[in-house]
């Protein structure tokens, strides 16, 4: 008898230890928050699992963006960059560039967010940015600078009228490829741009930072949050990782799962 109980707790205690070992594996260097928390409107409130999704009227074409295991890889690449940097999954992102009958003829597509970041101050973000699978043929196919967006959907709040404009932050060329990126900060590389011309100084052909856009658009609100790519160049990679502030959106084939920064 003393032995068939001993026998269980050790398999106890080796699975609380098997579990306690994936945890860590899956939070990497962010702690995990409950979804759905309330928080100060400021963009550090944790965000419904729910309510992340492809904006259908954001999409061009027949794009995919599609919550995925992996990529791995690629072959030969060990370590931590030969995975996610969270979990397991990634979003997976797939658009052609001469698929379409329009003007131009490439897609367009963004995965995010069309709830939880509504009414969020543009001025309260604070951290911004994400992790990226880049491949050497998309660097042949439209530049090195061939990657993903993060996008917001804004009110500008500059005229009467006035009220939507997308906001959007353009990478500079990935540093690896072919494997997973580290952490790539849109607050201090690459540029920001305006759609329209609310502000003629920030448009897409007039560059800014962050800190330059936040300070011309002192009363802006946010619509929603975004991931996305097009319309412009052939991408096939994944995204991970995307950082808002102090939540990490953490994409796993079971849904977006929010991780809270260390």
């Amino acid at each position: 008898m003393s032995t068939r109980f001993g026998t269980a707790r050790s398999k106890a205690l080796a699975f609380t230890a098997v579990a306690a070992i994936v945890a860590s594996v899956f939070s990497g260097s962010a702690s995990a928050v409950a979804e759905g928390s309330g928080g100060d409107n400021g963009g550090d409130h944790a965000r419904g699992v729910d309510h992340w999704g492809v904006i259908t009227r954001n999409t061009i074409g027949s794009p995919v963006a599609d919550l995925r295991n992996g990529p791995f890889g690629s072959y030969g690449v060990t370590g931590p960059a030969a995975r996610p940097p969270y979990g397991r999954g990634s979003l997976g992102i797939e658009v052609a560039d001469n698929s379409t009958t329009l003007s131009p003829p490439s897609e367009k597509v963004d995965f995010g967010n069309e709830v939880d970041f509504f009414g969020d101050p543009v001025r309260g973000l604070r951290k911004v940015g994400f992790h990226v699978f880049q491949t050497g043929e998309n660097v042949t196919y439209g530049g090195a600078e061939n990657m993903p967006n993060i996008r917001f959907e804004i009110d500008p709040n500059l005229t009467d009228g006035d009220n939507y404009s997308t906001l959007v932050w353009v990478p500079d060329a990935a540093p690896v490829t072919n494997r997973w990126s580290g952490y790539i900060d849109a607050t201090s590389t690459g540029y920001w741009y305006l759609t329209g011309n609310e502000v003629p100084a920030c448009n897409q052909a007039a560059e800014c930072t962050l800190a330059e856009m936040k300070d011309a658009l002192p009363a802006a609100t946010i619509y929603s949050a975004a991931v996305g790519k097009g319309r412009d160049h052939m991408w096939i990679g994944a995204v991970d990782g995307l950082r808002i502030n102090q939540n990490i959106y953490d994409f796993e084939t079971s849904g977006v799962r929010t991780l809270r920064a260390n």
